[in-house]
């Protein structure tokens, strides 16, 4: 028996072909997700338009600042994706998405509108009656499909997260000979900033939710929880330990960016303040520094050591793994207040020279006698910033030395002021 050998083909021809074979094979099947979710996606789109947008236009059922508050660019959105899906349906990919990039400020506009279109949403269901019937009677509609108007409104915001899959698995899967390549690799880091926006701006609300769930628990209005520039890291119990050696009490904290907020919990029976709290220090983290302490807690628990400007605090917990969170989450807090990352500060308090002076500088006979009206007027503006909701950094310049001198003398002159200060807040500000 003979055999008589077929063309031979290099082992690494085989391999290299195969690659490109599941490359075009992976490549189709993201292509028909791809068309097939576009089209359901504008069909979506010509519901609100149609059936919301062009209708109450012409009844004039929401006057057009309203509907505008409430739709944004929607309309446009509509348009362009409809120009998207034409070329995605003759399967220019490429061609499609390199228009489409063109146009993301759209999505940037209808991003950063949303959490007021909800809100205006809202305010207009509550208060028209006739936009209730109307909105009520478009969504009993067969082609809504039960679906809800505001189900209807996020859906460009997930529209972009979902472009940012299909584009990334389209690239993966062409090669980087074809023109497409660069169009689909463009567009990835357009659309990618798009969803980028949008998760920034969901977790700048989120942390406003949770700052106002603060501020509502806190009793009063002088501690100002909602500032620019602050987060919101954690909240919890944890027992403060005496230094004379006496019970330890435990105390609600709250972690921010800026701040660490100790308070006590009011009396459920309380008339008033049932359930909420009072504050009663706010320690800011600018100058703190946190150091585990070992060997006290029996392998139960730990301790943690804060060593602020004016103050030190020995806090405990009894779980070992909340009290190492506890220490990780101010590390981080207090490490990126001093690299600058978190910025608390307005602007022009970062251009002024600071006016407290530095500890050295108390020997020296020229700044011995105004070291002590500086530290006073340092704790006034401190203690009058933070209830404002900022760390006051307020400064002067060194022309005006004759001028803020002066000033000090009134504040040493009338000494209510402080006291005053202090009453109209729960809070000793450290």
């Amino acid at each position: 028996m003979s055999f008589s050998p077929g063309p031979s083909t290099p082992m690494g021809a085989h391999s290299i072909q195969d690659q490109r074979d599941r490359w075009e094979r992976k490549r189709n099947r993201v292509a028909r997700e791809l068309v097939k979710s576009e089209q359901k996606y504008c069909e979506q789109l010509d519901l609100v338009v149609t059936y919301f947008v062009e209708i109450l236009k012409a009844k004039g059922t929401l006057r057009q600042d309203i509907r505008e508050s409430i739709f944004s660019s929607i309309k446009t959105i509509h348009l362009i994706n409809q120009s998207l899906l034409a070329d995605l349906e003759q399967q220019r990919f490429g061609l499609g998405f390199e228009e489409f990039s063109n146009h993301l400020q759209l999505y940037n506009t209808y991003v950063d509108n949303i959490q007021t279109a909800k809100k205006v949403l809202t305010v207009q269901l509550k208060k028209s009656k006739a936009f209730r019937r109307f909105k009520k009677l478009q969504e009993s509609r067969p082609e809504f499909h039960q679906q809800k108007l505001e189900d209807l409104l996020p859906l460009p915001l997930q529209r972009i997260q979902q472009y940012k899959h299909f584009l990334r698995d389209l690239t993966e899967n062409t090669s980087p000979d074809n023109l497409e390549f660069q169009q689909l690799s463009k567009a990835v880091k357009a659309v990618s900033e798009v969803a980028q926006r949008i998760q920034d701006n969901a977790h700048r609300q989120e942390n406003h939710l949770q700052l106002r769930r603060v501020q509502k628990q806190l009793k009063g209005r002088k501690t100002r929880i909602l500032a620019p520039g602050r987060w919101y890291i954690r909240e919890g119990w944890l027992k403060i330990v005496p230094p004379k050696g006496t019970e330890a009490k435990p105390k609600m904290f709250f972690l921010f960016s800026d701040i660490l907020l100790q308070a006590k919990r009011f009396s459920p029976i309380h008339p008033t303040n049932g359930g909420k709290f009072a504050c009663q220090r706010i320690y800011p983290l600018k100058e703190c520094t946190a150091d585990k302490v070992f060997g006290h807690t029996k392998s139960q628990g730990g301790l943690i050591s804060l060593t602020f400007a004016r103050a030190k605090l020995l806090l405990m917990s009894e779980d070992q793994e909340d009290i190492n969170d506890w220490y990780r989450s101010i590390c981080l807090a207090t490490g990126q207040l001093k690299s600058k990352n978190t910025v608390v500060h307005r602007r022009d308090e970062l251009r002024r020279r600071p006016i407290r002076s530095d500890p050295d500088s108390q020997n020296t006979p020229d700044l011995q006698p105004t070291c002590g009206m500086k530290r006073t007027m340092v704790l006034d503006e401190d203690v009058k910033g933070l209830t404002e909701g900022h760390i006051s950094s307020s400064a002067t310049s060194t022309g005006e030395n004759d001028h803020s001198a002066n000033k000090r003398m009134k504040h040493d002159d009338a000494p209510s002021v402080r006291p005053q200060e202090s009453a109209g807040s729960s809070c000793v500000i450290l």
